[in-house]
């Protein structure tokens, strides 16, 4: 499956993303934002495109322009998720290269991949968390119309070996369709 939005494409990881990833994955400020740790090496990566990347409605963010990965975007559908949703519900995730912070291109990479699991998988509510003091992306839950719920206090994250709190926001079928006729 891949989608397209003026800028991106949305298309499955493949082991060929390696450079890519690794490149985007050892800036210091980009995996610990979301939960995981800075990529050590080359291999660390491909491994990570074997495991978790290839996970089923996970797509890499492919600048059009140049042909470059960025970034990452996905569903994690009903137990998939870390909040252990039936499989009517989602959760999205998603995380961007430094570089390309405050373009807006997660929030275009998002409209696309909403539109998608509302209509395309039937999805009735699709869920997203944040660390709280993660002010951006906070901002693009905001923007494509996601509604606080509660927090998540005091969660122990393994792979940054860290405790932190997470923001979770709600966006519905009927929340997500009512703003797009208003647009």
């Amino acid at each position: 499956m891949m989608l397209e939005t003026n800028r991106l494409l949305l298309r499955p990881w493949s082991e060929s993303d390696a450079v890519d990833l690794f490149s985007q994955a050892i800036h210091p400020d980009v995996g610990p934002a979301a939960g995981w740790p800075v990529h050590q090496s080359l291999e660390e990566s491909r491994e990570i495109i074997k495991t978790v990347l290839s996970q089923p409605e996970t797509y890499a963010l492919v600048l059009k322009e140049t042909g470059q990965v960025i970034g990452s975007i996905g569903l994690m559908i009903g137990k998939q998720s870390g909040l252990d949703l039936p499989d009517s519900e989602a959760e999205l995730g998603y995380w961007l290269g430094q570089s390309f912070w405050g373009q807006g291109l997660i929030p275009e990479a998002s409209q696309v991949l909403l539109d998608y699991g509302f209509a395309q998988l039937s999805l009735d509510k699709i869920w997203c968390c944040a660390f709280v003091e993660n002010s951006k992306s906070l901002r693009v839950q905001e923007k494509l119309g996601f509604v606080y719920q509660y927090l998540l206090e005091d969660v122990h994250f393994p792979l940054i070996d860290e405790v932190r709190t997470e923001k979770v926001s709600l966006l519905t079928r009927e929340e997500w369709y009512s703003r797009k006729e208003k647009t």
